[in-house]
Order: C-alpha cells, then sequence, then structure tokens
C-alpha cells in the first residue's frame, strides 16, 4: 500500500496543503469549524499517519523529553514520572524513561544516549557524578531540570522538597507525643545525596531547637541491605530509641520488617514516622504516620519549566531551586 500524504488528505477535503499542515500544528486561529470538520474527515476516511521523522526534521525538535530516575523502585519516582507524563501528554510530547540506578556512569550512558536521539530536553534525577557533562549541556543552552536534588555549581534548576522542615516537623510530631529518645534511619551518605543530607540535617536541627541530646547512635546512615544491621546495634543500647524517623519509602520498609522480626508493636513498643509517599501508610494497621511529598505538583512543575526551555533555548536565566512542602498524613501514634 502507498503511504498516504498531506496532498492526499488536502485533496480530499478540498484545501491547500498548508491548511492541512496548520490542522496537523493545531493552528486554528483562521480556520473555520466547517474546514477543521473536513480536514478531520478526510484524515479518518484516508486513515492518514503524520509522518514523525520527516516532522522532526522540519521543525527541528522530536518532540520527545528524556527522564533520567535515580531509582525508579522509589515510590516517589514512579508518581514524579506520571505526572512528568501527564504534562507532556498535554503537550503532545513524549517520554523516554531511563534507570540509573545511582550509578554515574548508566547515569552518563543514558544522557549520551538520549542526546543522539535528539530529544528536546531532560528531566534528571541527578547522581552528581557527571559535572562536566552537566556543565557543558548548560554551556549549549540545552533545556534540563533536575529533580530532587541540588549539584552545587551546577546552573541547573531543581525541583525538591523542603527537606530540613519535613524532618524538623516529624521531630515534633514525636515529642508532641511525649517522645524524646528519638532516632533516625537513612540510606547511604557515601555520596552527599540532596534529600540525605537535608533530611539528617534537619533531625539535628530539631533536636537543638527542643534541646535535646544528640546520641549518634540513634543515627543509621546505610544501605538498605545492610540497615539491619544498624538496626540490630540501636535496639541493643541500653537505652534505645522510643521513636523512629524513615526518611523514604525503603527504609521505612526495612524498619516494619525490624519491629516484625523483632516482635515490636508498633506504635506501642516503637512509634515510626516516614518521610516520603509511601501507598500502604493508610491501609497499614494501626495506620502510619507520614510526610508525604507533592509528587504530582513537583513533577508537572517540573516539565512546564522544561517544555518552557524547549521552546525558547535562547532564553538565558538564573537557575532556582523550587521548593515544595511536606503535607502530614497522620496515623494513630498514641501518647508515650
Amino acid at each position: 500500500m502507498e503511504r498516504v500524504t498531506i496532498a492526499d488528505v488536502a485533496k480530499a477535503s478540498g484545501v491547500s496543503k498548508s491548511t492541512v499542515s496548520q490542522y496537523l500544528n493545531k493552528r486554528f486561529e483562521y480556520m473555520g469549524e466547517e474546514t477543521k470538520l473536513r480536514i478531520e474527515t478526510a484524515i479518518e476516511k484516508l486513515g492518514y499517519q503524520p509522518n514523525i521523522i520527516a516532522r522532526s526534521l522540519k521543525q527541528k525538535r522530536t518532540s520527545t523529553i528524556g527522564v533520567i530516575v535515580a531509582n525508579i523502585l522509589h515510590s516517589f519516582s514512579t508518581q514524579v514520572i506520571r505526572a512528568i507524563e501527564d504534562t507532556c501528554r498535554e503537550n503532545d510530547f513524549h517520554v523516554i524513561v531511563c534507570n540509573a540506578d545511582d550509578n554515574p556512569e548508566k547515569e552518563e550512558k543514558y544522557i549520551q544516549m538520549l542526546l543522539a536521539k535528539q530529544v528536546d530536553g531532560m528531566v534528571i534525577f541527578p547522581t552528581g557524578g557527571n559535572l562536566d557533562l552537566y556543565h557543558s549541556m548548560v554551556k549549549v543552552k540545552y533545556p534540563v531540570v533536575f529533580m530532587d536534588r541540588i549539584i552545587e555549581g551546577v546552573g541547573i534548576d531543581a525541583f525538591l522538597l523542603d527537606n530540613e522542615n519535613a524532618t524538623l516537623l516529624a521531630v515534633e510530631h514525636l515529642i508532641d507525643r511525649g517522645h524524646r529518645r528519638i532516632g533516625m534511619v537513612t540510606p547511604s551518605i557515601e555520596r552527599p545525596i540532596t534529600p540525605r543530607i537535608e533530611r539528617i540535617r534537619g533531625y539535628k536541627k530539631a533536636l537543638e531547637k527542643y534541646s535535646l541530646p544528640l546520641n549518634d547512635g540513634y543515627v543509621r546512615s546505610m544501605n538498605m541491605e545492610e540497615l539491619k544491621f544498624g538496626l540490630d546495634e540501636m535496639f541493643s543500647m541500653a537505652e534505645p530509641p522510643t521513636a523512629l524517623i524513615a526518611t523514604n519509602d525503603l527504609s521505612l520498609f526495612e524498619v516494619l520488617k525490624f519491629a516484625k522480626e523483632r516482635k515490636l508493636e508498633i506504635p506501642e513498643d516503637l512509634a515510626v514516622v516516614g518521610i516520603d509517599n509511601v501507598p500502604f501508610a493508610s491501609i497499614f494497621e494501626p495506620s502510619l504516620s507520614v510526610f508525604t511529598q507533592p509528587t504530582f505538583q513537583m513533577g508537572n512543575r517540573a516539565a512546564e519549566v522544561l517544555l518552557q526551555k524547549i521552546e525558547d533555548r535562547d532564553q538565558v536565566g538564573e537557575s532556582r531551586i523550587h521548593r515544595f512542602q511536606p503535607t502530614l498524613l497522620a496515623g494513630k501514634l498514641p501518647m508515650n
């Protein structure tokens, strides 16, 4: 079968090829409803499919963006990706998702692959391990934004939670319920990943604000597969914590597994507060207290800013850090 062309659609609908092109690009300003209907009918009758490659070459864009996520297993990541995809779909953009596993080498390969595919821009959850590559993208004004992390010295817009405030509010929530021995678990900070560093900082500031001593034994920052051993050490102390803050969904899951193995009743034996988007928090019995991130707002805003950068690549402005506030979903947490 021969490919149906714009010329075929124009002939069938009794209009010029340029009018069909305007219709396909949704430029309806000077087009009557009858004309639009004739073109629509002709497209449907002929089974016309736009030549995406030809259109990309003509417009010098692919109407595609890449999203390089640090760890796709996080609920936060999947929800942000969904919000980005929703916003892009509304603007006729496609999304390619890559999972870097927090590995700088994988991230570099994905960035190079997406550049080779000529995607129009990228949303990156950066590992922080490719500074020269980030700087080169800024230098050529390539449209890119960061999600969830800040890379110091790199002029790229970043969208993330007010992490210090999140742990401050979590500590206050536990203090209000009578707790004074409050611990915290977080993934490894071997590499200075922004949310982890900021949440530890917020925790320490909260203890200082309420004149509570900082017990180094109450803080565990390690890889998830090692966290059980860290919790074993913490709860072998003479005075273990009565409450724990888990700084993301994966660490919260490890805390819950540990509590089950130790036969610790939550919240009677151990109060637990999570910081992240945890789908099972409300159905856990008893329900857990979590400080959630506005993931859809964050993803939508990041996509909007990226699409603006794609639309006007020559626009030069100061990079901004866009902060979003956590929301408490309070579960059952009796007085200690």
